[in-house]
């Protein structure tokens, strides 16, 4: 059972501005017309976007070093999410 410290801190962490717009998840290209989801972003999509790895890890965003190449929809979801995330309210 939750206490009202339980609550609080779920309340805070449901108001941070990262929960408000969550990362986009990302995927890769599996055969025709067809995307799996992956661990996370290859370091080529994140440049390509614009995100060195230290603002991904800020921004909550998933980073596998061991993928290589860039898909290019998740270098679009990547930069339309800093757009987000970076416009004031």
């Amino acid at each position: 059972m939750w206490d009202k410290d339980d609550w609080q801190q779920f309340f805070e962490m449901a108001q941070r501005r990262w929960q408000k717009h969550r990362p986009p998840r990302p995927v890769a290209p599996s055969g025709v017309n067809r995307v799996l989801p992956v661990v996370g972003f290859s370091l080529s999509e994140l440049d390509d976007a614009g995100i060195n790895s230290r603002a991904a890890q800020r921004l909550g965003l998933p980073v596998d070093a061991a993928r290589f190449g860039a898909y290019s929809a998740n270098v679009l979801a990547l930069r339309d999410f800093v757009r987000l995330v970076r416009r004031p309210n």
